[in-house]
């Protein structure tokens, strides 16, 4: 064997030094190769990934040490999140790409202190979801952020991605329709899907208070089935609290839930239309506590979030009935314009529009936005109670797509919504039967016995009678 002349070993020694500084200007040029390897490698979801890591840069190199920034500004209080949660990804990304062994940290405008990165916990066992069921489309890839929701956004992916770590509780309040509700079902999304192994329970203060009211009604001054259920949890989602403010006896029992799963670091999320200090009746005890993690608040959105919303919205509709829907710029705008109140009202627009086209059949313009609209741009005009208005109420209460409403499945979540739109139809417009048949695509026998049906579930069955009466509400007629 060949020894290496002295001069040969010197030489080789010079190049293996000076290739031990890891070049700033390669992690530069290679960053998006390093991005794409940490996000596919490691299986971060997507809203994870745009949220927290897709707007980290490299900001400077020392020896072995590669410091990075993010270039989003309202990024700064989640650095150490960051680090802590991802920090492990993002350095066996950048070894693997540039075949070096580094440290890294990632920095605001002034270096923080480096914590030890943390891989996430191994999941054991299938997921588990008590309570309401969950809108499939509240996700936090349909959530539209915005200028004036991104902190609360942000807040509520934290919290989902580390239950019982940080802001617990986060409270969130805002007025009706703004997007509560979407993201206490974004949260819940995903945890299912990412940390299996927890257990959920998301409930309205209204199926809380009912519950505890039933527990009692049988006899137990201290429910223990009911204790159980609500503390044997992982993660607490209660929307619209303000609905147990004054009700002492649900107040005290919410107050010991409470205590008992914020002492054992579980996850609590709560939601309302006020902050806790705008509350009279609200017990003291039950108000520091609401306020001692993170409070955030929701605002309207902006003409530009609307519009944003209205695309957004016009996607997921489209993909649902697997139909191209032509809505230009100009038909959007005019929606983003004309509704001032809040998201729920816009989306509720856009599917009357869309309703109102297929039962017309006649292509989504100005003219049939104007007129779909007339209600919500004229209040003082007279309402007229249409079968797409009629469908397009039933559809927001049950949860179920006009289009399902409108389609041949039989299925027993569409069936009951669709056999109501016939009976409020035929009582509350003047459209016969036979027009009822043309809009609905059915036979004058179906319609028929669609509506007897109904008739005779109000004569026997209190719940749908009261559904009737809420939906009757809702039509304001």
């Amino acid at each position: 064997m060949k020894l290496d002349s002295y001069s040969d070993v010197c030489g080789k020694e010079t190049a293996a030094f000076e290739n031990a500084a890891i070049s700033k200007e390669l992690l530069i040029d290679r960053w998006d190769e390093i991005l794409e390897f940490l996000r596919t490698q490691f299986n971060i979801t997507k809203v994870s990934f745009n949220t927290w890591l897709k707007n980290l840069k490299v900001k400077d190199v020392r020896d072995d040490l590669v410091i990075l920034f993010s270039s989003d500004p309202s990024i700064g209080s989640n650095l150490t999140f960051i680090k802590n949660k991802y920090g492990a990804f993002i350095k066996n990304a950048i070894e693997e790409i540039i075949d070096e062994e580094i440290n890294i940290d990632i920095v605001g405008d002034e270096p923080a202190p480096e914590r030890t990165a943390r891989l996430p916990e191994q999941t054991v066992r299938s997921s588990s979801l008590l309570g309401l069921k969950l809108n499939p489309d509240y996700t936090f890839d349909n959530f539209v952020v915005s200028g004036s929701n991104s902190l609360v956004h942000a807040a509520a992916l934290k919290v989902a991605e580390a239950p019982g770590e940080y802001y617990n509780p986060l409270y969130i309040y805002g007025d009706p329709g703004l997007g509560k509700t979407h993201l206490m079902h974004s949260i819940a999304h995903f945890i299912l899907e990412n940390t299996p192994s927890l257990k959920i329970m998301y409930v309205t203060s209204e199926v809380f208070m009912n519950e505890l009211v039933e527990a009692i009604r049988h006899g137990s001054v201290a429910p223990a089935d009911f204790r159980e259920k609500y503390r044997n949890i992982d993660v607490l989602l209660i929307d619209d609290i303000q609905f147990i403010i004054g009700k002492d006896r649900t107040q005290e029992e919410f107050f010991h839930t409470f205590n008992y799963l914020y002492e054992a670091k579980k996850q609590i999320v709560i939601s309302s239309d006020k902050p806790p200090r705008d509350f009279n009746n609200l017990e003291e005890r039950l108000r520091s506590r609401f306020e001692c993690g993170l409070t955030v608040d929701l605002t309207a959105p902006d003409f530009e979030t609307k519009m944003a919303i209205l695309q957004k919205k016009l996607e997921i509709k489209e993909y649902e009935s697997n139909i191209k829907l032509n809505v230009d710029d100009e038909v959007l705008s005019y929606i983003a314009e004309s509704i001032t109140t809040n998201i729920r009202s816009l989306e509720g627009a856009l599917t009357k529009l869309i309703a109102l086209s297929r039962i017309k059949r006649t292509p989504i313009n100005i003219e049939l936005a104007e007129e779909a609209l007339r209600d919500i741009v004229f209040p003082n005009q007279k309402k007229t109670i249409s079968p797409e208005y009629i469908i397009d109420i039933v559809s927001e209460h049950f949860s179920v797509p006009v289009e399902e409403i409108l389609s041949t499945k039989r299925d027993k979540y569409i069936v009951i919504p669709r056999q109501i739109c016939m009976f409020l139809a035929r009582r509350y417009t003047s459209l016969s039967t036979i027009d009822l048949e043309k809009i609905f695509k059915r036979d004058h026998a179906t319609i028929l016995h669609g509506i007897a049906a109904v008739e005779k579930k109000i004569k026997n069955d209190d719940e749908t009678e009261k559904t009737i009466d809420t939906i009757v509400k809702k039509l304001n007629i």
